[in-house]
Parts: C-alpha cells; structure tokens; sequence
C-alpha cells in the first residue's frame, strides 16, 4: 500500500514561515514528479510547486515564486516546500503529489496526500 504522508503546516503569521514535508510510504518501482497543490476556501485545486526527482527541475505558480521553495531527499522520496514571507491568500489546504510508478507491469500514475491545513493570520 502506497501513501503520501505529509506533515508541517498548521497556523502561521502574515511574513512568517512554515515547512510542509511529504514522504512516499511503501515500495515503488520508479518516481517522477512530487509536488504540492492547494485548496483554498471556495477555490478549485491549484499548483503550488513541483520537482522533477531525477534532475530536480522545479515549477513554482507565479503567486508563489520569490517565497516558496521545494525540495527533495530523494533518498527517502521526500519533498519539502519552505514557504517564507507567508500571506493571508496562502491559507489553503495543501495536497503532496507524487507522480510514480508502483511496479514495473503498470505505468506511471498519480496519487494525493490527504491534505494538511496552513491557515495565515494577518
């Protein structure tokens, strides 16, 4: 059984900081993508950030460039976002993706954390 597990997040100031972590638990065959999307109230779902595990490539939405950073242990299939210089609009459920292949019959899918809450006062 393949999980994300995240961590981090919880209630953060307004130019303050939090650290989110996402490990891939269990085995894989092959992992291509993680990164973390997020929610916030009455919004769709929208990319925060993601990294290419082999050559560490990122992508970051513009609303977040300049004050998150994401990262990788690839030793642990982990992935962090270090999020700086925090704003109020960054209150959102955030969600880890992984885009991985489970075994070497099936190709490559995606799969979600459950979620964790970073809420930003002012």
């Amino acid at each position: 059984q393949v999980q994300l597990v995240e961590s981090g997040g919880g209630l953060g100031q307004a130019g303050g900081s939090l650290r989110l972590s996402c490990a891939v638990s269990g085995r894989i065959f092959s992992l291509s993508t993680m990164g973390w999307y997020r929610q916030g109230p009455g919004k769709q779902r929208e990319l925060v950030a993601t990294i290419g595990i082999s050559d560490g490539t990122t992508n970051y939405a513009d609303s977040v460039k300049g004050r998150f950073t994401i990262s990788r242990d690839n030793s642990k299939n982990e992935v962090f976002l270090q999020m700086n210089n925090l704003k109020p609009e960054d209150t959102a459920v955030y969600y880890c993706y992984a885009y991985f292949r489970r075994d070497s019959v099936n190709w490559y899918s995606a799969d979600w954390g459950q979620g964790t809450q970073v809420t930003v006062s002012s």
